[in-house]
C-alpha cells in the first residue's frame, strides 16, 4: 500500500504558508534531503492554491532544475478543489469530491509515495480521514509570526517522532508517524 507524506517547510512558530523565508538556510544536505524525499515518490497529491503557485512556476524550471524538475513536472498530480475549472500542468486530475474516498483508492493502487507539498487545509482534511502515513517536517530556524499554521487548533493527534536529521545551516528534518489511539484501528 502507498503511503501519503505530508511533507512541508515549518518555522519555528509553525507557520507553512509563503515559505520564501527559507531561502537563507539553503544547504546541501536539505537538498540532498528532498531530491531523496521526491525520488521515492511516484505521485503528488496538492490543494489548489499550491498546485495554482507549482503550475505557474515548475514548467519553466525544468532545465534549471534536472531530474528533480522532471519528476515534479512528469508525476501524476492530483489537485484537489471545487472551484478549479481544469488543470493545464502536465498530468494533472482534479478531485472534486469524496476527496478521503479518493485518496484511499490511490493509496490502494501500486506505486511510490504520494507527496502532500504546501496544502494546509488538505492536509488538515486528511488527517481528520485517517490517511495520513507520515509527517515530514523540515523545521527553520526563523520565527515568522503569522501565517497559516500545518496544525490548527483543532489537531487533536499525537504523533510518534521515527526520525531527525540535521541538515545543515541551523535546519532539523522530523519525520513523524500518526500514533495509533488504543483500540482505534485507524490513525486519528
Amino acid at each position: 500500500m502507498r503511503k501519503v507524506i505530508v511533507s512541508e517547510f515549518v518555522s519555528l512558530d509553525g507557520v507553512i504558508e509563503h515559505p520564501a523565508w527559507t531561502v537563507p538556510f539553503e544547504s546541501e544536505e536539505k537538498d540532498q534531503f528532498k531530491f531523496a524525499e521526491l525520488k521515492a515518490a511516484d505521485a503528488l497529491l496538492l490543494g489548489r492554491v499550491t498546485y495554482e503557485g507549482f503550475a505557474a512556476a515548475w514548467p519553466g524550471m525544468a532545465e534549471e532544475t534536472g531530474e528533480y524538475g522532471a519528476w515534479m513536472n512528469g508525476y501524476p498530480k492530483y489537485v484537489v478543489s471545487t472551484t478549479l475549472d481544469k488543470a493545464e500542468w502536465n498530468n494533472s486530475t482534479i478531485i472534486r469530491d469524496n476527496v478521503a474516498g479518493e485518496v484511499a483508492k490511490l493509496k490502494g493502487q501500486p506505486g511510490g509515495d504520494i507527496l502532500v507539498f504546501g496544502s494546509g487545509v488538505l492536509a488538515e482534511s486528511l488527517r481528520r480521514h485517517g490517511l495520513i502515513d507520515e509527517y515530514r517536517l523540515m523545521v527553520f530556524p526563523v520565527v515568522v509570526g503569522k501565517g497559516q499554521r500545518l496544525f490548527t487548533e483543532a489537531f487533536d493527534s499525537t504523533l510518534q517522532l521515527v526520525e531527525s536529521k540535521t541538515l545543515g545551516a541551523g535546519v532539523v528534518a522530523l519525520t513523524y508517524k500518526p500514533a495509533a489511539k488504543e483500540g482505534a484501528d485507524t490513525q486519528n
